[in-house]
């Protein structure tokens, strides 16, 4: 017995050491990993990024802010010969560009990665629904690079296009996938006398700020939409009508810009939050497209504009001054007044990674709708287009920043 009371308290001094040592152990562990937890959090919330959702991701990594790289070897995404669809007020290479260069810059984000377009996982996604585009012709544009971007996986023949409404839709449909993807006409995204999408050249531009449902009807039903509207808005002063095209009483009035503008995006998202499906509808504003026609705004010659660039603007945080921040400033708080109101309209931001690229646009290589003059034959940079942009080229990928959104919607 007296070996045995002489043995337990031997056995217990060890079992304590053992159990101390153990509790020191957790204790400098646990310490530990708040220290490594503290210092790395960046590298904590990159492992754990996986499991979150994607509007954490995108709220971490601003897809709009990044430079772009020269990449021949992934791009283009598409060849502008093999797009059934090309328009030729886009195709470059087909009216005489000889420097293709244009065709081989990618953006890439300062923060992660731009996901790569993958034509069959969207097409996948719009199985059985309607992706809209509706604006002016940039946006048009952005519909052409879309269609080509798809186009490269369709098999010939199970592919269609079609105009309605004397051509302000277009309707190219994905047959084996029962997809479509649209452009309607609405330069004003309100009804106005530019409404034509042939004939909409005017002198005196008359907006009905308060008239929509002529164009609205049309984007009913639609599964995606993706909005613009800028450049025809491009002026100092419109004139305002108060009443219809078709009736003699109308009341028209000057109206200062931006306050016409914010007058036009009213009536806009005032039909969107009583007319849009919140449960089957996803939305998309893409923000102003840049032009460059002065060539001093980036260091060139005066009276130059985007003729003969071959190469973007390298001058990080260049904005050119046809970017109007007054005029984004309308579309922000819009896009935030209707989040107020439960509708969510995403800003897909392609200003200043389209204000770089000054050597992206048709310049004189396009097919010419009217005969040339001889002075502007003499002076090229006279009738050079440094508003639209060459395909395949910068909305290729505008389409792959709409593309990130969808999926990772």
């Amino acid at each position: 017995m007296a070996t045995k009371q002489m043995m337990v308290p031997a056995t217990w001094g060890i079992r304590s050491s053992f159990h101390s040592l153990i509790a020191l152990l957790v204790a400098f562990l646990v310490i530990a990993s708040i220290y490594v937890t503290h210092n790395s959090g960046v590298l904590v919330e990159d492992r754990t990024s996986k499991s979150k959702s994607s509007g954490d991701f995108q709220s971490r990594c601003n897809l709009f802010s990044g430079k772009w790289v020269f990449d021949n070897k992934s791009y283009p995404l598409y060849k502008e010969k093999e797009c059934t669809f090309m328009s030729d007020q886009l195709a470059c290479e087909k009216f005489g560009r000889k420097d293709l260069n244009y065709q081989n810059w990618r953006w890439q984000p300062h923060q992660c990665d731009l996901p790569r377009f993958n034509a069959t996982v969207l097409l996948e996604r719009l199985r059985n629904k309607r992706l809209m585009f509706v604006g002016d012709s940039l946006n048009r544009g952005q519909w052409v690079s879309m269609v080509c971007l798809v186009d490269s996986v369709i098999p010939p023949g199970f592919q269609s296009m079609h105009q309605h409404r004397n051509g302000s839709l277009h309707v190219f449909k994905a047959i084996d996938y029962n997809a479509t993807i649209e452009f309607y006409w609405a330069p004003l995204l309100v009804e106005s006398n530019s409404d034509d999408p042939v004939y909409h050249r005017v002198d005196d531009r008359t907006v009905r700020v308060q008239g929509i449902e002529k164009h609205a009807r049309h984007w009913t039903d639609a599964d995606i939409l993706v909005f613009n509207t800028y450049l025809w808005w491009r002026r100092a002063q419109m004139t305002v009508l108060w009443g219809s095209f078709e009736r003699p009483d109308g009341i028209y009035k000057r109206v200062e810009m931006p306050r016409v503008y914010e007058m036009a995006l009213k009536t806009w998202s005032d039909w969107l939050e009583v007319h849009v499906n919140r449960t089957k509808t996803q939305m998309f504003f893409v923000s102003m497209s840049p032009t460059h026609q002065k060539a001093v705004e980036w260091g060139g010659d005066g009276g130059q504009n985007c003729y003969n660039e071959t190469e973007p603007i390298f001058k990080k945080g260049y904005r050119g001054e046809a970017s109007c921040p007054e005029i984004m400033r309308v579309v922000e708080k819009t896009l935030d007044d209707l989040r107020t109101r439960g509708l969510n309209v995403q800003m897909i931001n392609i200003t200043q990674l389209s204000d770089y690229r000054k050597e992206g646009h048709p310049s004189i290589y396009r097919k010419q709708w009217e005969p040339l003059k001889e002075e502007q034959v003499s002076k090229p940079s006279s009738y050079a287009d440094c508003i639209h942009w060459c395909l395949p080229g910068v909305p290729d990928v505008w389409n792959e920043l709409l593309y990130a959104s969808i999926i990772n919607l």
